[in-house]
């Protein structure tokens, strides 16, 4: 969708970006995040070409945007930024339809088009459509900035740290109307913020810029768990995974070989298995396949007379499983409304993957506790 291909860029003797290269898929949102000055809003604003690049090309849908008519360019792009840009002497409505009725586009559509974007960013039409921009609040405004940005329904939105100047309830209430607006219209947006939660929040990569150049460019979950370098880890703060815990996930904490037997396993040796590994539960499976075929607890066996018998005869195939992609939070809600001690990890054809204890869970959130008190 969006391409930079070795873009530079020189203010007199500084250089703000240094022969940066990446590109931003169709209907992603995109936050671009760093120190002051590091480029991130030179960045974003080369897209609609009010910056231009000392060198390098930057492309839209395969075609070098200089090649294209800079009103035309940027008409059929959204911009929001931090100051709302709203023209005090006009009312909501005309700010607004701004650029539709400068395109000359139906005068009937434009209007039916206005009230569903003031509808879809929650400004009630009967209260605020003919309010001038000092009649309404700061949370307010910048609706009205979104819903202009969306007035030409454009492929691509930018966004240059929208929501800075804002209280933080407000704030937060604009960030998730933007998630649920980006569920629904898909647009591309790039977006460009000084605050790790905002990024982490509402897009779908990040991209860490420092010094004119970009540092690391990956999804939130992959920057959070595995940051580029010692200048990431502590950009992003070591112990924010834990404000999102969502990213973490089955795999990264299910213990990788659990104790298993065969179906036909006789009573006897699998309560000998259990001693050895000291355990209170095996995992019966097709020993070819891997395939989860029942769960088996010391405590079903210890009730068993004969112990001659094959586990098949008495395991357990009720019993709850867990997806590897799963969040930490989804399994503590399983394991706490089910009082279940352990829970398999299967894929998609049910072969075993691995094992959540409550062990391995305590073990995870004590070392949550131990990060904090360290950065403490």
């Amino acid at each position: 969708m969006i391409r930079f291909e070795n873009i530079s860029k020189k203010f007199k003797d500084k250089t703000v970006l240094k022969n940066i290269s990446f590109e931003i898929e169709k209907g992603h949102l995109v936050a671009f995040i760093g120190e002051s000055g590091c480029g991130k809003t030179t960045t974003l604003k080369m897209i609609n070409r009010l910056v231009k690049p000392t060198s390098g090309k930057i492309f839209i849908n395969g075609e070098d945007i200089e090649n294209k008519d800079v009103i035309v360019l940027r008409r059929n792009m959204g911009y929001v930024i931090q100051q709302t840009g709203l023209f005090p002497h006009m009312t909501v409505k005309q700010n607004i339809e701004i650029i539709p009725t400068v395109e000359k586009k139906d005068h009937k559509e434009i209007e039916k088009r206005t009230y569903e974007l003031m509808e879809m960013v929650g400004l009630d039409m009967g209260e605020f459509i003919h309010r001038y921009p000092t009649e309404l609040s700061g949370g307010q405004q910048q609706r009205v900035g979104v819903a202009r940005a969306f007035a030409t329904d454009p492929e691509i939105i930018l966004m240059d740290e929208p929501f800075s100047a804002l209280d933080p309830i407000t704030r937060v209430g604009l960030q998730d109307e933007l998630i649920g607006l980006q569920s629904q219209l898909k647009k591309t947006i790039v977006f460009v913020t000084h605050d790790m939660d905002e990024a982490i929040k509402i897009a779908d990569e990040i991209c860490i810029m420092k010094d004119g150049e970009i540092i690391q460019y990956d999804t939130p979950e992959n920057i959070l768990k595995n940051p580029y370098n010692e200048f990431v880890s502590e950009f992003v703060g070591k112990n924010r995974i834990w404000a999102s815990p969502e990213f973490i996930k089955t795999k990264d904490i299910m213990i990788d070989f659990p104790v298993t037997c065969q179906s036909n396993t006789s009573l006897l040796r699998c309560m000998e298995k259990m001693r050895s590994a000291k355990v209170d539960s095996l995992m019966v499976i097709d020993i070819k396949s891997r395939k989860l075929l029942g769960v088996v607890k010391a405590k079903q066996i210890q009730s068993q007379a004969d112990r001659t018998k094959e586990v098949n005869k008495i395991m357990s195939t009720d019993y709850l499983s867990a997806g590897p992609e799963d969040s930490i939070v989804d399994i503590l809600r399983v394991v706490e409304e089910n009082n279940v001690s352990n829970i398999p990890v299967l894929d998609d054809n049910g072969i075993l993957l691995g094992l959540i204890t409550k062990s391995s869970l305590v073990t995870t959130l004590s070392q949550q506790y131990f990060n904090i008190e360290e950065s403490i």
